[in-house]
């Protein structure tokens, strides 16, 4: 496919057949299509090949844009533009330099323009020919017929109309002037199709180096590992390794596939799967991902998920998926595209009829005809979007935001309310100790120590949340004698031959400082453990669930950018208001049941918010959605992930200001994009119609147009979350 037209030319044909519907993306040469179950693929590949183009079916574990078959198409393109330009630069100084014009140059430029119209143009040639033969019309049939019109013109000037005079000189012009039939036109015939060339040259490099990012996903994964069986080890192919096998993972490997670790310790880059370049220490029972580079020391994981259904694989698919979606305005693009090619038909054959209806002179005729053929760009129609997609849903997945389709950046440009879930979007979801409130004249560290030591028998999170804080502050706990469990009262149990009770507060606490802490911890929504030694109460233990590092910052930065925050929990109210008066945030629902959630977010829509809804659990997936985009985080359920347009890989809430600073980056990008692809156009038809541009310069400019889409997308590859598109809507309500 070489233009917009080409897309909607192969989204048509596969239409036809019943049931089906397709996405066609002229930046990455995919097609998304749905079918029905019966269809075999091989009539959806001849239906694409009866429109004039080849297609196979992409396999699940190849990355968009093979790599070999990427090199040797571009060595043949180079191979075919050197020779072409070996052939096309004599002629064009000869025909441009009147100066360097000796007896009978014009013959030997015809005899060098020849391998170029025929040999480099061929493939203009094939592909107008095939689509004539399909009643279509594509941005090759108007290089072909300007290469053969300005061959043929020149062939008959050099025949019959008196330019074959061996002493013939003759001027250049910028325009469309001449003198008469006694002028060739093959700077016109050999520089169209070297330009053009050339610039899908750079053009198809560039559309490779959008797609850069998923096929380094795809190579990131090791070829081999070494598995640990009956206490030695052997390597084997990684495609051999099934869940539940132990391997082993050395400094400087990457690990294999996602496991968990069964022993060792060490530090693991996860960089190229979240962004985040800080090593994460690991140990025992971690949760690891596969294609991680291990840093440190030796660590030996059980696998839990291999091949396509690792996080890498996952990650791969989200974005290849993504880049294969289709935008709605690049619908409309391509639908201007489409009839953009007939409609410069009409064009050139009117202007050709206008000028030699006024009388002006035939080659004057000729020269702006072809001019408009050659200067018209659908290329850049269709590239403007689906180039500026490919590069941003790239660069996300290297930041941690991975991106469903290119409705989900679509929709997160235009959102001005983010409703966030509290426990495990906004917190970490686990229970852990906040605070130790003791009586006067008590240790607060050996109270903490003994509560552990008891705590750590207990299976319930309040108990554990105790023991694990007591662990790290503490050190080794001491044994329990005697541990007995009472449901809904507490534990018991001898440490270190004091009796300890550890459970719920009763009425009547009357240990000074204690009934402060008590009411203080209520208040905040936290709960309450109450620490008896020897039957006195002695300290009370605050447990909760705590803030995320990063909530604070991306809530008022995602303020700064104009949106609005909305807090919606299913918890109690005290903790929901606890954490939003920490967070700043002014809009608070809660006890909110998944059907109550999903119903605040259609309020919300209803009032004619834009909605973002931000979640991590199951209660939340309904409530993903029903907004306008469902955002979830990575670490979450597969039901919130599934039921979300746009993941957060890290599992960081500030990965989302990240993400909705690259979607008005994005649309930044498009908008230029699309003002030059129509502004182009619209300057320079007329000025071609009005012949004040060469066929030569206007080929120059045609693929000048294309690069210059291509290289302003790519701009996306390097954009860094602080280098701008952060602007926002001032809002006097914050």
């Amino acid at each position: 496919m070489t233009c917009g037209a080409c897309v909607g030319r192969v989204e048509k044909r596969l239409a036809r057949l019943p049931g089906v519907t397709a996405a066609v993306n002229l930046a990455t040469g995919r097609a998304r299509v749905g079918h029905p179950a019966g269809l075999p693929a091989a009539e959806l590949v001849a239906a694409v090949e009866a429109g004039g183009y080849t297609a196979s079916v992409v396999e699940p574990d190849r990355p968009a844009g093979d790599p070999s078959a990427d090199g040797r198409e571009s060595r043949s393109e180079r191979i075919r533009l050197a020779v072409t330009a070996a052939f096309a630069l004599p002629v064009l100084l000869l025909s441009m330099v009147p100066s360097w014009q000796f007896p009978a140059w014009q013959w030997l430029c015809s005899a060098l323009a020849l391998p170029v119209v025929t040999w480099s143009s061929a493939g203009f040639h094939r592909r107008a020919w095939q689509g004539l033969r399909h009643a279509t019309a594509t941005m090759d049939t108007l290089v072909s017929l300007g290469v053969v019109a300005s061959f043929g013109w020149s062939a008959y000037a050099l025949l019959w109309g008196g330019a074959g005079d061996p002493a013939m000189r003759m001027p250049f012009s910028l325009t469309a002037g001449g003198a008469g039939a006694a002028h060739v036109y093959l700077e016109a015939a050999v520089g169209v199709p070297l330009f053009v060339l050339a610039g899908r040259l750079l053009e198809g490099s560039a559309r490779r180096r959008g797609g850069a990012a998923l096929r380094a996903l795809a190579v990131l994964g090791t070829r081999e590992v070494c598995l640990r069986e009956g206490g030695g080890e052997r390597t084997v192919p990684v495609e051999l390794l099934l869940p539940g096998q132990e391997f082993v993972v050395r400094p400087g490997e990457r690990v294999a596939t996602d496991g968990v670790v069964v022993e060792g310790g060490s530090a693991l880059d996860l960089s190229v799967l979240t962004g985040e370049s800080v090593p994460v220490e690991v140990g025992p029972g971690d949760q690891v991902p596969g294609a991680a580079l291990n840093v440190g020391g030796v660590l030996v994981v059980r696998a839990t998920a291999v091949g396509a259904d690792t996080q890498l694989a996952r990650i791969a698919a989200l974005v290849a998926e993504a880049q294969t979606g289709k935008a709605k305005a690049q619908r409309v693009a391509d639908a201007v595209a489409e009839v953009f090619v007939p409609v410069v038909l009409g064009i050139a054959v009117g202007v050709l009829g206008f000028w030699l209806g006024a009388g002006a002179d035939p080659r004057a005729a000729v020269t702006a005809a072809v001019s408009v053929l050659v200067v018209a760009c659908p290329c850049a129609l269709g590239l403007a979007i689906p180039t500026a997609l490919l590069a941003a849903t790239g660069r996300g997945a290297e930041l941690g935001v991975l991106v469903r389709g290119p409705e989900a950046l679509e929709s997160l440009r235009r959102v001005d309310t983010v409703v966030l879930d509290k426990t495990g979007t906004l917190t970490t979801g686990r229970m852990t100790l906040t605070g130790i409130s003791a009586a006067e004249g008590v240790d607060p560290e050996r109270v903490l120590r003994l509560a552990g030591a008891l705590g750590h028998r207990s299976e319930h999170p309040v108990a554990r949340a105790v023991a694990e804080a007591a662990r790290q502050r503490c050190g080794e706990l001491p044994p329990v004698d005697g541990f007995s469990a009472t449901a809904g009262l507490g534990v018991r149990g001898t440490v270190e031959g004091r009796a300890v009770r550890l459970g719920r507060p009763g009425p009547g606490v009357d240990a000074p400082v204690l009934p402060a802490a008590l009411a203080a911890a209520d208040a905040e929504g936290r709960t309450s453990v109450l620490v008896e030694l020897d039957g006195s109460p002695v300290a009370v233990l605050t447990v909760g669930d705590t803030l995320r590092a990063g909530s604070w910052r991306a809530v008022h930065r995602l303020r700064r950018l104009g949106l609005e925050v909305v807090l919606l929990t299913g918890d109690r109210p005290g903790p929901a208001r606890a954490v939003a008066e920490e967070l700043g945030i002014r809009t608070v629902h809660a006890a909110a049941t998944p059907a109550g959630k999903a119903e605040v977010v259609g309020q919300l829509r209803s009032a004619g918010r834009t909605v973002a809804m931000v979640g991590d659990g199951v209660n939340d997936a309904a409530a993903l959605a029903t907004a306008d985009l469902g955002i979830a985080l990575a670490s979450g359920t597969d039901a919130a992930v599934g039921a979300a347009g746009l993941t957060l890989v890290r599992g960081d809430i500030e990965t989302l200001v990240t993400a909705v600073r690259l979607a008005r980056r994005t649309r930044t990008t498009i908008r230029a994009n699309l003002l030059w692809a129509f502004g182009y156009n619209a300057v320079l038809l007329p000025l071609a119609a009005l012949g004040l541009l060469n066929p030569m310069v206007a080929a120059l400019a045609m693929s000048a147009s294309s690069v210059l889409v291509v290289a302003n997308s790519l701009r996306l590859r390097t954009w860094r979350p602080g280098s701008g598109g952060n602007s926002g809507r001032a809002r006097a309500d914050h």
